[in-house]
Protein backbone atom coordinates (compact mmCIF):
# COMPACT_ATOMS: atom_id res chain seq x y z
CA UNK A 1 0.00 0.00 0.00
CA UNK A 2 1.24 3.58 -0.98
CA UNK A 3 -0.12 7.13 -0.03
CA UNK A 4 -0.50 9.03 -3.08
CA UNK A 5 -1.01 13.17 -3.03
CA UNK A 6 -4.35 15.10 -4.43
CA UNK A 7 -3.63 15.11 -8.17
CA UNK A 8 -5.14 16.96 -10.81
CA UNK A 9 -5.92 16.42 -13.81
CA UNK A 10 -7.38 17.83 -16.93
CA UNK A 11 -8.80 15.77 -20.28
CA UNK A 12 -12.29 14.47 -20.87
CA UNK A 13 -14.94 12.55 -19.02
CA UNK A 14 -17.89 10.36 -19.96
CA UNK A 15 -20.74 12.73 -20.45
CA UNK A 16 -22.52 9.63 -18.11
CA UNK A 17 -21.81 6.63 -15.89
CA UNK A 18 -21.17 3.49 -17.04
CA UNK A 19 -21.08 -0.08 -15.84
CA UNK A 20 -19.37 -3.47 -16.13
CA UNK A 21 -22.54 -5.29 -16.96
CA UNK A 22 -22.96 -7.05 -20.21
CA UNK A 23 -19.62 -5.50 -21.77
CA UNK A 24 -21.09 -1.83 -21.42
CA UNK A 25 -18.07 0.04 -19.83
CA UNK A 26 -15.83 -1.66 -22.60
CA UNK A 27 -17.93 0.16 -25.30
CA UNK A 28 -18.14 3.25 -23.54
CA UNK A 29 -14.23 3.54 -22.27
CA UNK A 30 -13.37 2.30 -25.70
CA UNK A 31 -15.51 5.11 -27.52
CA UNK A 32 -13.75 7.94 -25.21
CA UNK A 33 -10.05 6.61 -25.99
CA UNK A 34 -11.32 6.83 -29.68
CA UNK A 35 -12.28 10.03 -28.86
CA UNK A 36 -8.98 11.32 -26.74
CA UNK A 37 -6.86 9.89 -29.83
CA UNK A 38 -8.77 10.74 -32.67
CA UNK A 39 -9.59 14.25 -31.48
CA UNK A 40 -6.03 14.82 -30.10
CA UNK A 41 -6.70 15.68 -26.50
CA UNK A 42 -3.81 15.20 -25.11
CA UNK A 43 -2.13 18.15 -27.20
CA UNK A 44 -5.18 20.58 -25.78
CA UNK A 45 -4.07 19.74 -22.44
CA UNK A 46 -1.73 23.09 -21.29
CA UNK A 47 0.64 22.93 -18.75
CA UNK A 48 1.33 18.62 -18.42
CA UNK A 49 3.25 17.87 -16.27
CA UNK A 50 4.69 14.66 -17.92
CA UNK A 51 3.60 12.70 -20.79
CA UNK A 52 1.79 9.87 -18.85
CA UNK A 53 -2.11 9.64 -19.55
CA UNK A 54 -3.90 8.59 -16.51
CA UNK A 55 -7.55 6.90 -17.20
CA UNK A 56 -9.34 7.29 -13.87
CA UNK A 57 -12.65 5.49 -12.31
CA UNK A 58 -14.50 7.57 -10.20
CA UNK A 59 -18.09 8.23 -8.33
CA UNK A 60 -18.77 4.85 -7.59
CA UNK A 61 -22.56 3.71 -6.92
CA UNK A 62 -21.26 0.60 -4.80
CA UNK A 63 -19.01 -1.71 -5.84
CA UNK A 64 -17.13 -2.65 -9.61
CA UNK A 65 -20.60 -3.96 -11.24
CA UNK A 66 -22.53 -0.74 -10.12
CA UNK A 67 -22.65 2.20 -12.48
CA UNK A 68 -19.56 4.43 -12.23
CA UNK A 69 -17.89 7.44 -14.13
CA UNK A 70 -14.64 7.58 -16.38
CA UNK A 71 -12.01 10.13 -17.01
CA UNK A 72 -8.90 10.34 -19.15
CA UNK A 73 -6.17 13.06 -18.91
CA UNK A 74 -2.64 14.45 -17.88
CA UNK A 75 -1.40 15.82 -14.37
CA UNK A 76 -1.29 19.59 -14.47
CA UNK A 77 -0.95 22.00 -11.44
CA UNK A 78 -3.87 22.82 -9.24
CA UNK A 79 -4.12 26.14 -10.59
CA UNK A 80 -3.81 25.31 -14.49
CA UNK A 81 -6.49 26.67 -16.45
CA UNK A 82 -8.71 24.46 -18.08
CA UNK A 83 -9.97 25.35 -21.38
CA UNK A 84 -13.54 25.35 -22.43
CA UNK A 85 -13.75 22.13 -24.36
CA UNK A 86 -11.98 20.26 -21.48
CA UNK A 87 -12.48 19.06 -17.82
CA UNK A 88 -10.62 18.95 -14.70
CA UNK A 89 -10.94 15.80 -12.51
CA UNK A 90 -9.17 15.62 -8.66
CA UNK A 91 -8.07 11.97 -8.00
CA UNK A 92 -8.13 12.78 -3.49
CA UNK A 93 -5.04 11.98 -1.96
CA UNK A 94 -5.06 8.18 -0.46
CA UNK A 95 -4.02 5.06 -0.17
CA UNK A 96 -3.98 3.23 -2.73
CA UNK A 97 -2.60 -0.77 -3.78
CA UNK A 98 -0.56 -0.80 -7.05
CA UNK A 99 -1.00 -3.62 -9.62
CA UNK A 100 0.57 -3.90 -13.22
CA UNK A 101 -1.23 -5.47 -16.11
CA UNK A 102 1.94 -6.99 -18.52
CA UNK A 103 0.93 -8.06 -21.97
CA UNK A 104 -0.45 -7.38 -25.05
CA UNK A 105 -3.14 -4.23 -25.17
CA UNK A 106 -5.62 -3.88 -24.19
CA UNK A 107 -6.27 -7.77 -23.19
CA UNK A 108 -4.12 -7.14 -20.54
CA UNK A 109 -5.84 -4.27 -18.61
CA UNK A 110 -8.82 -6.21 -19.10
CA UNK A 111 -7.01 -9.58 -17.80
CA UNK A 112 -5.82 -7.18 -14.80
CA UNK A 113 -9.49 -6.08 -14.00
CA UNK A 114 -11.12 -9.43 -13.95
CA UNK A 115 -8.03 -10.26 -11.61
CA UNK A 116 -8.67 -7.39 -9.36
CA UNK A 117 -12.46 -7.86 -9.16
CA UNK A 118 -11.82 -11.82 -7.84
CA UNK A 119 -9.20 -10.51 -5.03
CA UNK A 120 -9.57 -9.95 -1.57
CA UNK A 121 -8.35 -6.20 -1.99
CA UNK A 122 -10.33 -4.24 0.65
CA UNK A 123 -11.14 -1.68 -2.10
CA UNK A 124 -12.62 1.94 -1.07
CA UNK A 125 -14.49 2.96 -4.71
CA UNK A 126 -13.08 6.23 -4.24
CA UNK A 127 -10.69 6.90 -7.12
CA UNK A 128 -9.38 3.36 -8.99
CA UNK A 129 -6.93 4.72 -11.86
CA UNK A 130 -4.36 3.64 -15.14
CA UNK A 131 -1.22 4.96 -15.96
CA UNK A 132 -0.33 5.11 -19.35
CA UNK A 133 3.60 5.61 -19.43
CA UNK A 134 6.27 4.83 -21.42
CA UNK A 135 6.11 1.07 -21.04
CA UNK A 136 2.84 0.97 -22.74
CA UNK A 137 3.84 1.88 -26.00
CA UNK A 138 4.24 -0.82 -27.60
CA UNK A 139 0.94 -2.73 -27.89
CA UNK A 140 2.20 -6.52 -28.29
CA UNK A 141 4.55 -6.28 -24.70
CA UNK A 142 2.84 -3.30 -22.93
CA UNK A 143 3.19 -2.97 -19.14
CA UNK A 144 0.20 -0.63 -17.50
CA UNK A 145 -0.11 0.48 -13.31
CA UNK A 146 -3.29 0.18 -12.00
CA UNK A 147 -3.82 2.18 -8.64
CA UNK A 148 -6.59 0.96 -6.52
CA UNK A 149 -8.12 2.77 -3.75
CA UNK A 150 -8.31 0.96 -0.21
CA UNK A 151 -9.80 1.47 3.16
CA UNK A 152 -7.15 1.66 5.78
CA UNK A 153 -6.64 -1.12 8.24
Amino acid sequence: MTTIDETHLIGIALPHKTTNLNGQSNKDCGALWQKFESEKIFEKIPGKLDNEVIAVYYEYDGDHMKPFAYFIGCRVKEDQEVPDELSKLIIPKGSYNKHVAKGKMPECIGQAWAEIWQSETNRSFTADFEVYGQKSYDWNNAEVNIFLSVKHI
